[in-house]
């Protein structure tokens, strides 16, 4: 065999093999395409049916469709951006990203769903989050694996380069048809596994694992993230009155803010803070006024035609 004959028939294999990379991604894409369409039809009668049931049953559908999606090779590079329903949230450096959503009960509480996809570059590697919020009697001093999950739909992680690498996380809980939460959490990973909650939070003579809001739901509630100052911001809450200062149902924003400040890898609680020296420049949404899903779901219900 001549030496132009050997490069022929190598670049004829590397052409084949080119060929067939790419018609594997194809099929792959459409895959993907086929589940997100699906999805995307599941997550609005997840939401928006009136039935307590049929959300139900179709959050089950739900959750069997996805876990088909998120199994075909590479799918932590596919976006799912049509699905409107769920929240997902990659970390910064690309390691996982955290998909999560909620199912409304009769009575205007939440039950939240997710899963932690961890970045393999092709075979799934997930952690899936049951939410164990109602039997948690005190979050801020719990951490808690996968399986005892305090659920929540996040829309930020922030990294954090500390002795132990972690990440925050920021989330919108929702709560009751009185009252709206909001969490600022941890995940870190230890021998690979998730891990919720971590003594990180120090503020008013207390150490927390992760910092839970609740306020009133008729109102919004700012909880952002400020990259270039390495800092957390969120309304001051407060009781309408003395008398109502154990009903954190009634509270609200008093028009002052306080924080979260980075140093040494721990997050040191601030008074009345300045927000002229607070940039408005975000890494991610800025959750100051997260969507009620039950609020959401009235409004597309307006919005059908009659007769449906």
């Amino acid at each position: 065999m001549t030496k132009r004959t050997s490069l022929t028939i190598f670049s004829i294999l590397l052409c084949l093999q080119t060929f067939a990379q790419h018609s594997d991604d194809g099929y792959r894409l459409k895959q993907l395409n086929m589940f997100q369409d699906s999805l995307a039809h599941l997550g609005k009668k997840m939401v928006n049916d009136e039935n307590d049931l049929e959300r139900k049953n179709s959050n089950y559908q739900f959750i069997r469709t996805l876990v088909q999606a998120l199994r075909v090779d590479n799918s932590f590079a596919f976006p799912f951006d049509s699905v409107k329903s769920i929240s997902i949230t990659t970390s910064p450096d690309k390691r996982f990203r955290i998909l999560s959503w909620l199912v409304m009960n009769l009575d205007g509480s939440y039950r939240f769903y997710g899963t932690v996809q961890m970045n393999t570059g092709g075979e799934l590697k997930m952690f899936p989050l049951e939410d164990y919020s109602p039997l948690m009697k005190n979050p801020e001093d719990t951490v808690t694996d996968n399986r005892k999950w305090y659920g929540a739909m996040y829309y930020n992680i922030i990294p954090v380069n500390a002795a132990k690498p972690y990440y925050v996380l920021l989330g919108w809980k929702g709560n009751t048809v009185k009252s709206t939460k909001k969490v600022i959490d941890v995940i870190s990973f230890n021998n690979g596994q998730p891990e919720f909650g971590m003594p990180v939070f120090d503020g008013n003579g207390k150490t927390r694992k992760r910092v839970v809001f609740e306020y009133a739901r008729q109102v919004s509630m700012l909880l952002r993230y400020v990259h270039d100052q390495n800092l957390i911001v969120f309304d001051h809450l407060t009781a309408p009155d003395p008398k109502a200062k154990n009903k954190p149902e009634t509270f609200g924003p008093d028009m002052s803010y306080d924080g979260y400040k980075l140093k040494n890898g721990r997050w040191l609680h601030i008074d009345n803070l300045d927000m002229r020296n607070i940039s408005d420049n975000t890494d991610a949404a800025t959750g100051t006024d997260y969507v009620d899903p039950k609020k959401q779901a009235a409004k597309d219900r307006a919005s059908l035609p009659s007769g449906h």
